[in-house]
């Protein structure tokens, strides 16, 4: 008998979460000077962290009260999240990145005998979360690569804990109107928790949003997740959050490990969210990062489908082989094979110069 046998069976069963390929890497891989390699595969922010939470990560070293010898107090950011949302600070459930928040909803949710219902190209970390407690996966066919809540609901059996929703969803970029996620949430039994994914939801037009923070009073079988990797640009500092009822974000802070989220992730992430101009910069450099894409992918002939993110996901044929011919001249994209479309690949939207060098080098690799 190995080691490992004396895991679960479950455990063994996962495969691991496969990030995008980072730029040091590549670097090692090829031969090509980290200078001229461009990574447009994580869903970053091009502009990098807002000025305002450069300045408190600075400050946050050489705190009055310690800097980072001492270990971190999440009070500030609970607070501050609290009076954003207008909630109580035990509806706030911080997370190392919204990934430790869905991790630790299926950690109170879910066990072996239990189950979780999402979509088949839905987030990759659903189904890790939901194996990792043991659970059973229900993964649901998708609606033109999104999500089908007809089906989803369909598919909810007497031992379902969980229905994962991500919106927009990630890596298709699909998004659902909220109407039609509100009704979806009263046909459901309350003994069914529904995890909204709200990690790209910054990104969407003013038109497209609604205040799901106030379902929470009607709903409280709702969690909220989201993050600051996104808009925020601090996707290196991995820091992210849920909004709960307080009921479920008690259960979740008591398997929240003490100290998930560190000093400088806390006061970067406080002086985000009043970086309002920053957010601004992101959302326009992202609209018309989005329409130079698009406009390429016509030009090429390639059919993409509607995102409501700061991505896109095309489809390339022989993706992996089109991956392969971008690699080597120094561009990453994400290759979404493992989410059951092994003809697409996925494209960050970056700065002007980076899609250009992209959609160069697209080419290249198609002909």
């Amino acid at each position: 008998m190995s080691t490992a046998d004396l895991a679960p069976a479950y455990i063994r069963a996962i495969s691991p979460y496969l990030p995008g390929k980072p730029i040091t890497e590549l670097a090692r891989e090829m031969g090509i000077p980290v200078e001229s390699i461009v990574k447009l595969a994580s869903n970053e922010n091009p502009l990098g962290m807002s000025p305002l939470a450069r300045a408190a990560v600075e400050k946050a070293l050489i705190g009055v009260s310690g800097g980072i010898e001492r270990y971190p107090d999440n009070f500030d950011l609970t607070r501050a999240l609290a009076e954003r949302y207008g909630l109580g600070m035990n509806q706030i459930v911080i997370g190392n990145g919204s990934n430790d928040v869905l991790d630790l909803a299926a950690r109170v949710f879910l066990s072996p005998g239990r189950s979780s219902v999402f979509s088949r190209h839905a987030f990759a970390v659903y189904p890790l979360a939901t194996m990792s407690a043991g659970a059973e996966c229900i993964a649901v066919p998708a609606r033109e690569f999104g999500h089908d809540l007809d089906a989803m609901r369909a598919a909810i059996r007497p031992d379902t804990r969980i229905v994962w929703i991500a919106n927009p969803n990630n890596p298709t970029g699909n998004f659902l109107p909220y109407p039609q996620i509100k009704a979806f949430l009263q046909s459901l039994s309350p003994d069914v928790v529904v995890v909204l994914d709200e990690a790209y939801n910054e990104y969407l037009p003013p038109a497209d949003r609604a205040d799901t923070v106030a379902w929470l009073k009607d709903f409280p079988n709702l969690l909220i997740t989201r993050t600051f990797s996104k808009v925020y640009g601090l996707a290196g500092l991995r820091i992210g959050y849920g909004l709960a009822s307080a009921e479920v974000a008690d259960l979740l802070n008591r398997v929240r490990q003490p100290f998930n989220a560190n000093n400088l992730a806390l006061a970067a992430a406080v002086a985000a969210l009043d970086d309002h101009l920053f957010l601004a910069e992101s959302y326009e450099s992202n609209r018309r990062g989005m329409e130079q894409i698009l406009a390429g992918l016509k030009r090429l002939g390639l059919s993409h489908i509607p995102s409501h993110g700061n991505f896109v996901t095309f489809k390339a044929g022989d993706a992996a082989g089109v991956n392969q011919r971008m690699l080597k001249q120094g561009v990453i994209v994400r290759p979404v094979a493992n989410y059951g479309m092994p003809e697409h690949l996925r494209v960050t939207i970056g700065l002007e110069r980076e899609n250009d060098r992209f959609l160069e080098a697209l080419e290249k690799a198609l002909a």
